[in-house]
């Protein structure tokens, strides 16, 4: 095993890093360079305001720079958004920026200690270090590490601190947000303290409730741990394994076997992936990868990498759910790179970037020969197709920094407070307009410094696959918005999906499969809540599906689901659903003179309440689609509920009929002397058969009724509209209870009391199921689809 984890560390897999453009497919190409040197890199970027125009040639010599194919993109980024700052005419006239970046590209920790310029270790400042009382500030762009921004404040002293700003990109970090430690540092990236929630939400939606965790054995990760695992905690789903990964490359070298085991030994088929991508972790994540271990690696945007040189098929991994920062598309970026002289970049070279995607709707023909497409055809499909640009996470906060300093010198100079020299002044000055500043960025997002690092982040989410050659598929399969009520903040697009996957479900992931009717969850000790054995109800109990979808709807009374068709009546028919279960107990155990009369009253009583409440509810329906004009009677009745009156008036009638039954020939106790041989059963007699008939049959015309209305308006807009399953139900209804006529009549003694309470049993439960099962399934497991933008959509196809 350590032989194999060697050989894996010299081959160092790369990781280049792709972005994306919704809602189109991905294409992207993996390296063959490896990557040298300490894990952790970090590139360090100097804003200089120069007073001569600067055309785009300038950026030329960032093509040249010897930079790993993961950090190539943020010269690039940087020098597109400096570019499109230079060129308006409204921004700065007259001046332009520029940037400095070491020849050598970026640099790993160690190696930025080592070339602090301002650190107490080096006495001798070089050029455009030089502070004297005129040349006071200099503006910088860290990332996409917090170690490489945390360097420049750890190595000045307090004077020197303030003479140097820090705009950093690349995630969000606390110990960043320390503005005693980091006075002038301005994180741009928005906190992702909604990420735990939106990666639960995922799970809810796709009935995951056992996951794995790997994260780094570090602050980040550890609160990462907290948080989630709160989340996790508030909706029953449990951690199969949590790995935390040593930071130290000799200890988890030690350990680097039990990690491997956790992940291969584990029944879980999801893996939350959360960390820097330079890092042990990165390391551990590339070996799982190559070893061929299937999983559903869900992570953020800065791991949706191709992660090993082995060539995958859609059939040796389930894919990777990443989630990105949401934001708007940039538009002219490819243009910009294509454009630099004297290279004129080819899309191959665009692809090798890591950021291409081709223009084609998700259905179409193009995009569906990519999961058919032979391995030494694909590069050239590739390469005949047009390409499009985005930008990642990381320069689209390069881009919001750039714009940034560009506005608060902007509004310096409308102060007229800056020396209007090439340099920005003193830092303080600066400082003082940088945290005020806000504006609207050119892709119409507002971007307010003041407010920084209170904004939570919203995320879009992909699904990512690897193919042969080094390409790739990545699809948009929905957003997450926090700021939406909770049930409506995971959007996910089912069509593109199903389309992505064959399916508009994902591989489950359980620890133990939902107990089914008549069965109960029994927990041992000792084991996590989503782990359980299945054990029949005991005697006399009968399992709560009932309640629990009572509860249910009660819960959720104010979603939109619920009040579509009559939450009023909804609870109505589930509470006397409730007793139509509950009225098969009195046909258990010897019978009496009560028994015998609540046997039949209370199972006329409550069914016709169930009936006439399913024929409220499709009159209802029927109703709310026909009357629309303002001039109609009809429209009365709607106004004042007259569809509610159905309930009471025929429950009345059966009320009536049974009054009549208890007192021309009420049910009594009788005795059994023929049906077994040898034995006398005491029988409930019914008295009356022509009464328990006209029960009966009164139930069937309800039934009948309720029928023909609801399958008058079965096409009418479907989702408001439950006539389908009100239709369906009453279908069951009827084929149950035209079914016992025979069966009943064909039967004596205590088969005929057993015949009776199936009856009860199935006809109760198909009406359950028919109408309320899907409506649970989508308020507990699929709440994204119970929002007024769902039902809209949905009922305008």
């Amino acid at each position: 095993m350590f032989t194999l984890i060697f050989l894996f560390l010299l081959l160092n897999i790369p990781l280049p890093v792709s972005s994306f453009i919704h809602p189109r497919c991905l294409w992207r190409m993996k390296q063959n360079k490896d990557k040298d040197g300490d894990l952790l890199t970090g590139c360090i970027f100097i804003l200089i305001r120069v007073q001569w125009p600067v055309e785009k040639d300038y950026f030329n010599h960032i093509l040249n720079i010897q930079t790993p194919t993961e950090n190539k993109h943020f010269p690039l980024a940087l020098a597109f958004s400096l570019d499109e700052v230079n060129r308006n005419p409204d921004l700065l006239p007259n001046m332009s920026f520029v940037f400095e970046f070491s020849e050598s590209g970026c640099k790993t920790v160690s190696e930025l200690y080592s070339l602090m310029p301002l650190s107490e270790e080096k006495e001798e400042l070089p050029p455009n270090y030089n502070c004297n009382e005129r040349t006071a500030c200099i503006v910088m762009l860290t990332g996409p590490i917090w170690e490489a921004s945390a360097i420049i404040g750890k190595c000045l002293d307090p004077y020197r601190s303030q003479q140097v700003l820090q705009l950093t990109y690349g995630p969000f970090h606390t110990i960043l947000s320390d503005h005693e430690k980091f006075p002038y540092l301005y994180q741009m990236a928005p906190k992702d303290t909604a990420l735990p929630l939106a990666m639960v939400s995922l799970m809810l939606h796709f009935n995951w409730n056992w996951i794995g965790l790997a994260i780094l054995d570090k602050d980040q990760g550890t609160q990462f741990l907290s948080h989630l695992r709160r989340e996790m905690e508030k909706n029953i789903v449990c951690f199969a394994f949590v790995s935390m990964i040593p930071v130290k490359m000799d200890l988890y070298m030690s350990r680097a076997e039990v990690y491997y085991n956790q992940v291969m030994t584990s029944s879980t088929n999801v893996v939350i992936i959360y960390g820097d991508t330079d890092s042990t972790l990165a390391v551990s994540f590339r070996m799982w990868e190559s070893l061929g271990i299937q999983r559903i690696w869900m992570t953020t945007s800065q791991w949706d990498v191709t992660t090993s040189k082995k060539d995958f098929t859609l059939d040796s991994s389930h894919g990777t759910l990443a989630f990105a920062h949401h934001h708007s598309e940039i538009s002219g970026f490819k243009t910009f790179v294509q454009t630099l002289n004297p290279l004129k970049c080819s899309d191959e070279y665009l692809t090798r970037l890591g950021w291409m995607n081709f223009n084609c709707e998700v259905s179409a023909s193009k995009c569906e020969t990519l999961k058919n497409c032979s391995s030494n055809a694909s590069l050239q499909w590739l390469m005949e197709h047009t390409f499009d640009m985005a930008l990642s996470d990381d320069s689209y906060d390069i881009y919001n920094a750039v714009y940034t300093v560009a506005h608060a010198v902007h509004e310096m100079l409308l102060q007229q407070v800056d020396d209007g020299k090439g340099h920005y002044a003193n830092c303080l000055k600066l400082h003082s307009f940088l945290r005020k500043t806000h504006f609207t960025n050119p892709v119409g997002e507002k971007v307010n410094m003041n407010q920084r690092e209170n904004l939570q982040a919203e995320y879009d989410i992909f699904l990512v696959w690897n193919f042969p050659k080094g390409l790739g598929l990545k699809v948009k399969i929905g957003e997450f918005s926090p700021h939406f009520p909770h049930g409506q903040q995971l959007h996910l697009y089912e069509d593109v999906l199903e389309w992505a996957t064959g399916s508009r479900q994902m591989p489950p992931s359980v620890c133990s499969a939902d107990c089914g009717p008549g069965l109960r969850k029994f927990l041992q000790e000792g084991n996590a809540a989503c782990c359980f054995d299945c054990i029949p109800c005991p005697e006399n109990e009968v399992s709560n599906e009932t309640i629990l979808v009572l509860g249910v709807f009660v819960k959720h009374h104010d979603t939109p689901i619920v009040k579509a068709n009559n939450q009023n009546l909804s609870y109505i028919l589930l509470i006397s659903l409730m007793f139509c279960f509950l009225c098969s107990f009195l046909f258990i155990g010897q019978p009496n003179t009560a028994t015998c009369v609540l046997q039949q009253i209370t199972f006329g009583v409550v069914f016709t309440v169930a009936v006439s409440t399913v024929l409220a509810k499709t009159v209802t329906v029927l109703l709310a689609f026909t009357v629309t004009a303002p001039g109609k009677r009809m429209r009365f009745f709607m106004i004042s509920r007259a569809p509610n009156y159905i309930i009471a008036i025929c429950t009345l009638i059966q009320i009536i009929l049974c009054a009549i039954w208890l007192l021309v020939s009420p049910p009594f106790i009788d005795t059994d002397a023929h049906s077994e041989h040898g034995q006398i059963i005491i029988v409930c007699n019914k008295g009356s058969v022509t009464a328990f008939y006209c029960v009966l049959g009164y139930h069937g015309s309800l039934a009948l009724g309720s029928f023909i209305v609801a399958f008058l308006a079965r096409n009418l807009p479907d989702k408001f509209n439950e006539a389908k399953l009100l239709t369906f139900s009453m279908l069951l209804f009827c084929s149950v209870w035209v079914t016992f006529l025979p069966v009943y009549h064909s039967t004596k003694g205590k088969v005929m009391v057993v015949v009776e309470v199936f009856s009860i049993l199935s006809s109760s439960a198909g009406l359950l199921g028919c109408i309320f099962i899907s409506k649970s399934y989508i308020i507990l497991f699929r709440p994204e689809r119970n929002s007024l933008q769902k039902l809209r959509e949905k009922s305008s196809y």
